[in-house]
């Protein structure tokens, strides 16, 4: 276990460099530059190039991203919030904490609603009640966000007045109902699709006929046996999902005004205000990272006769 998990670190590791460098060459192969304006000169662009290094070779810019980010620091803002720290303004300023809040909550309500789902359509396969929830979950997933978002917001938000419109920092309860919604429907319904498919995989597995032949009842072979061995799919799915929806989604922020580090790392793109770009992206990379390293390590505590080597990958 122990040499398996440094194998991976150190592949963690040389994985981020690699974002890193695709980033900043990608940034940088597009034209222009984040402080030309309608009213900056030549002379200004290059002296604002000057006092953030932008002049160097690239390459040399690059290490000097590589040498800062292993010290610790992230950067400097360019545009956004010209010369403040990025690591003031992902994590200080709470834009960070405000998105893992939402997706974590998101997150959360995925996984205690959408398993549930999926072992009742299974458990009642082919019955009225399965044929709704299939249909209810195929419609999930097929709807967009931004989509869903907007009859939310249209629905509770304008014509009812009983939700509010700009959920701003999620003060309360009632602020938090919509944008956690929307954000967590399609994931409900494919974690739903997902545990339903898996779970009747399991049921016809010749274990589960033999515990059937001693007299097992069936809701206790459900609960005990289909249900654990059902879950490596929706472990794997989690994963990334996790680390993808605690960054935040720019649609979801954008609709209702929460100010997270999605909708800030779009407006970042669009003013190439690069140590953000950089930034964002390594965070958001190190969190898939190290999400797939806990899903290993999940499958473990699900299925005991798997095993972590260093041999394997």
């Amino acid at each position: 276990m122990v040499s398996y998990i440094v194998k991976r670190v150190l592949a963690a590791i040389f994985t981020l460099l690699v974002i890193m460098s695709v980033t900043f060459f990608l940034m940088n192969a597009i034209p222009g530059s984040p402080f030309l304006t309608e009213k900056s000169t030549p002379e200004q662009i290059a002296r604002a190039n000057a006092k953030y290094g932008l002049d160097q070779p690239l390459i040399v810019q690059l290490g000097n991203y590589i040498k800062s980010y292993l010290k610790g620091d992230l950067g400097t803002s360019l545009k956004m919030q010209e010369g403040t720290s990025v690591n003031e303004i992902i994590f200080g300023q709470g834009k960070f904490a405000l998105s893992i809040r939402l997706g974590l909550t998101a997150l959360a309500i995925a996984i205690a609603v959408g398993i549930p789902l999926g072992c009742i359509a299974a458990y009642h396969r082919g019955s009225r009640l399965d044929g709704f929830l299939r249909v209810m979950t195929t419609v999930g997933v097929a709807i967009p966000s931004f989509v869903l978002a907007t009859l939310l917001l249209v629905c509770f938000a304008v014509k009812l007045k009983v939700l509010p419109v700009n959920s701003g920092n999620l003060p309360d309860f009632k602020s938090m109902v919509l944008p956690v919604l929307s954000l967590s429907f399609y994931y409900v319904c494919y974690v739903a699709k997902l545990m339903r498919t898996s779970m009747l995989d399991a049921i016809n597995q010749d274990y589960m006929r033999t515990a059937k032949a001693k007299g097992v009842r069936t809701r206790w072979l459900v609960l005990k046996h289909a249900l654990r061995n059902s879950l490596i799919p929706v472990v794997t799915y989690l994963g990334p999902v996790t680390a993808g929806i605690i960054t935040g989604s720019f649609v979801v922020e954008s609709t209702f005004s929460v100010p997270g580090l999605g909708k800030y790392f779009v407006q970042c793109v669009i003013n190439r205000d690069y140590p953000i770009i950089m930034a964002t992206t390594v965070v958001l990379s190190a969190l898939v990272i190290i999400m797939n390293l806990v899903v290993d390590i999940a499958y473990k505590i699900v299925d005991p006769r798997i095993t972590l080597t260093a041999k394997e990958d």
